[in-house]
């Protein structure tokens, strides 16, 4: 084992070099290990971010983390590029679940509760951002809790996912929907419906197909239904909730209409990994089996006897059909999640960044092959 003494503002971690993993071991008050595939590193890029959710890349560079209980949006930058924050500044606060959040051509847009916000020019406005403005209106209010996810798609549209708002129930358009959003006009498309709970999406580099997870119904057993990964082929396709659950597994509160044509996953997850980002590798920093592969963040069950997921997972995909998923970090130690994986982003120079909604942490995966064990920081 080979530990090394690093910032006191942070724990002191080491990392061993095992056939096929590096396992992360942080002391604290009892030892807290974190599995990473070999070949990769994982430090700890920034902390203390309250219950960082979704994230946003601005085309500077600066890392926004949007929160869901804290009600904040914070800025990150690492202006010397060694891979730690040296600048943070609070570009919102006592906002209403701005967890969803989106740049684009300069801008930054937050969803926050029933409308979505604007704060323009933002990169250049970091220290005073000023008050956003409201470019859309007539979400569902927050009040009926359900998820959100929010990105610009290849066609300029905002694409926001809105869940349902329930464990499982018929509830009106539009939870349960998957919208495209012309913000200049407000003119509005729902691309995909019959969704439970859609946090992460991402278009194909290579087909512009739009990927989703969408997260299982909960007390039906320990291994079912399936956590999805679905991916649109038809625009306006249904894919299942609250009739279907995974491929086959059939709703007994609620009949599927017998027009109804649902769309069955293109994968199924284990039950309860509860899967919140879903990203297509875009950079070139991992090696090229890793390109433009979909990788899925699982951020761990909550309602099962033994705890799965709380992991960063890719699945291989050839010729649009998934073939194999395998484990590229693991957070779970034994039965203790020393994180939740939240959101995954590309980061700028090819390394990619992890969010992590149970200590606020931010970490930055990278690939470093050549070394047989690297500190993490």
């Amino acid at each position: 084992m080979d530990i090394k003494q690093i910032s006191t503002a942070l724990k002191t971690l080491s990392v061993i070099a095992l056939a096929q993993f590096a396992v992360v071991k942080a002391f604290a008050a009892d030892p807290m290990m974190i599995t990473v595939t070999k070949g990769f590193g994982l430090t700890l890029y920034a902390s203390d971010l309250g219950d960082s959710k979704q994230m946003a890349i601005g085309s500077k560079g600066t890392l926004f983390v949007g929160s869901r209980k804290s009600g904040t949006i914070y800025a990150l930058v690492d202006s010397d590029n060694d891979g730690q924050v040296n600048k943070r500044y609070l570009i919102g606060k006592g906002l209403d679940y701005p967890e969803a959040i989106a740049f684009h051509n300069g801008d930054l847009y937050v969803a926050e509760d029933d409308r979505i916000l604007r704060y323009q020019d933002i990169e250049n406005r970091l220290r005073r951002p000023g008050r956003p403005k409201e470019v859309y209106s007539g979400l569902p209010s927050i009040e009926r809790k359900h998820a959100r996810g929010m990105e610009f798609g290849p066609d300029g549209r905002l694409y926001l996912s809105i869940g349902s708002p329930c464990n499982v129930c018929e509830a009106p358009a539009p939870f349960g929907s998957l919208l495209a959003i012309d913000i200049e006009s407000g003119d509005t498309e729902q691309v995909a419906s019959g969704l439970r709970r859609v946090i992460g999406f991402d278009w194909s580099p290579t087909t512009d197909k739009l990927w989703f997870a969408d997260q299982g119904r909960n007390w039906m057993g320990d291994n079912m239904p399936a956590d999805e990964i679905n991916r649109i082929d038809i625009k306006g396709s249904h894919f299942g909730f609250p009739y279907i659950h995974g491929t086959d597994v059939a709703e007994p509160a609620f009949k599927k209409p017998d027009t109804l044509n649902i769309t069955a996953p293109a994968f199924e997850l284990p039950a309860h990994v509860k899967p919140t980002s879903l990203l297509f590798y875009e950079g070139k920093l991992f090696p090229e089996r890793y390109h433009n592969q979909l990788f899925v963040a699982e951020n761990g069950s909550w309602n099962r006897s033994s705890k799965i997921g709380y992991q960063v997972v890719m699945l291989s995909l050839d010729d649009g059909q998934v073939t194999k998923r395998e484990r590229v970090v693991s957070f779970l130690d034994g039965e203790f999640p020393v994180a939740r994986p939240y959101d995954l982003i590309n980061a700028p120079d090819g390394a990619m960044f992890i969010s992590d909604d149970l200590k606020g942490n931010i970490y930055r995966l990278y690939y470093k092959a050549t070394e047989q064990s690297q500190d993490i920081k």
